[in-house]
């Protein structure tokens, strides 16, 4: 489970054996109990929740949205 990033107490990651075929590009947000998950394309969408509130949620996506081209480029190098 790759990391890319840490913020405001949240892990942001994906998992290297998610889906077969593989899912396309998405992040997994996880903190204390809680976990979401968001695809990026077309544009940064969540996919599931387990736990968050609509506030948190919304942050999680701004943040989602800022890291973009970061989290793309890991999942990239990761799978290629």
């Amino acid at each position: 489970m790759p990391t890319v990033f840490r913020e405001r107490g949240s892990r942001f990651f994906f998992y290297s054996n998610e889906g077969s075929p593989l899912e396309p590009v998405h992040i997994h947000v996880e903190k204390d109990s809680f976990e979401a998950k968001f695809w990026l394309h077309p544009t940064v969408q969540l996919a599931y929740n387990d736990g968050y509130d609509a506030r948190t949620l919304r942050e999680l996506s701004r943040i989602v949205e800022a890291n973009r081209s970061r989290i793309e480029r890991v999942w990239n190098e990761h799978f290629a």
